[in-house]
C-alpha cells in the first residue's frame, strides 16, 4: 500500500459506516442464496505486496476487520519485483522493445497489457537487455507470511502464478497459471486449497472460468469498479470497487454508499 496512514483512516471510517465481512461469508451467501446483511463490505488486496502484512495487518487486527489477499505465487519467497513495476522502471531508464516502439512516454505497461502474452514476455526481456539500470529488488511475502495472514483473519487467494492478462494467453498458459498457483498455495497453506480467485488486471476469460470450476473455486473477483449485490449473481465474476491512497474522504464515503460507480461511469470512467 502506498500510504499506511491513509489506509488506517479509511479502515477506521469503514468500521463506523459499514459492516466488514470475511470471505467465507461472501462464499456462503453466493452458494446458499442468502444475501449478506446490508452495508456488507469485503476488504481485498491484489498482488500480495508485502505491506499487506507489515502495514495492513496491524490495522485490520486492531479494528477486527477480516480481509482477503490475492497473491502472485511465482514471487512468494523471493525479491523479484512485480513485472509491471519492473517494466515501468526499465522503460524510464532507457529500455526499449520492438513492440513498444511507438509507445507514448509512460505508456509501456498499458501497452504490454494489451499484447499477446508471449509478446509481453518478449518485450520485458528486451527492456531488461536495453535499459541503463536494473529495476530495484522488492522483498515479497514468504510462505510463512501467508500462514500469518490466514491465522489472523486474512484469507489468501489465487491471483495466478505470474500475473499475466489471461485473455491474452494461450489456453495451456491459462490452465498452467491457475493450476500452478493453486498447487503452490495448497502446499503453503497446510493442505487447505484456496477457494477464491482474482483475475489479474480484471481481465475475465471463459477458459479461466472453466479451470476454476474444475478446481472447485467458490468465488472469483473482477477489477471493474462496479458495485455488486449483497447476493452476487455470478460467483466467479464478483464486482469490486477500487480504493487506494489517493481516494479522499468524500469519495470513499460515496464508494461505500454504492453510488460512486454510477457517477464514475457517467463521467466517462471505465
Amino acid at each position: 500500500m502506498d500510504d499506511p496512514r491513509v489506509f488506517a483512516l479509511q479502515m477506521e471510517r469503514l468500521v463506523r459506516v459499514a459492516r466488514p465481512v470475511p470471505l467465507a461469508a461472501v462464499e456462503e451467501a453466493v452458494h446458499t442464496g442468502r444475501a449478506l446483511p446490508p452495508r456488507s463490505v469485503l476488504v481485498t488486496f491484489d498482488d500480495g505486496d508485502r505491506t499487506v502484512l507489515t502495514e495492513g495487518l496491524p490495522v485490520l487486527t486492531r479494528l477486527n476487520i477480516p480481509a482477503a489477499a490475492f497473491v502472485v505465487t511465482d514471487l512468494i519467497g523471493g525479491d523479484q519485483p512485480f513485472w509491471w513495476t519492473e517494466a515501468a522502471f526499465l522503460s524510464t531508464h532507457g529500455g526499449t522493445a520492438r513492440s513498444l516502439a511507438d509507445c507514448p512516454p509512460g505508456g509501456a505497461v498499458r501497452r504490454m497489457k494489451t499484447l499477446p502474452d508471449g509478446e509481453r514476455r518478449t518485450a520485458l526481456a528486451e527492456l531488461r537487455e536495453s535499459a541503463r539500470a536494473r529495476a530495484p529488488r522488492q522483498d515479497q511475502l514468504t510462505p510463512a507470511d501467508l500462514l500469518t495472514l490466514t491465522r489472523n483473519g486474512v484469507a489468501v487467494g489465487n491471483h495466478t502464478a505470474g500475473h499475466p492478462c489471461l485473455d491474452r494467453c494461450e489456453g495451456g498458459t491459462v490452465r498452467d497459471e491457475i493450476r500452478r498457483a493453486h498447487e503452490a498455495l495448497t502446499g503453503w497453506l497446510g493442505g487447505e486449497a484456496p477457494t477464491a480467485f482474482a483475475y489479474p488486471n480484471g481481465n475475465v476469460d471463459p477458459r479461466a472460468d472453466a479451470e476454476l470450476r474444475r478446481l472447485g473455486y467458490r468465488t472469483g473477483f473482477l477489477f471493474d469498479h462496479r458495485h455488486d449485490r449483497l447476493l452476487p449473481p455470478h460467483p466467479l465474476r464478483i464486482s469490486r470497487l477500487r480504493v487506494n491512497s489517493t481516494t479522499g474522504r468524500d469519495r470513499f464515503d460515496t464508494i461505500l454508499s454504492g453510488l460512486h460507480p454510477a457517477v464514475h461511469h457517467l463521467r466517462g470512467g471505465s
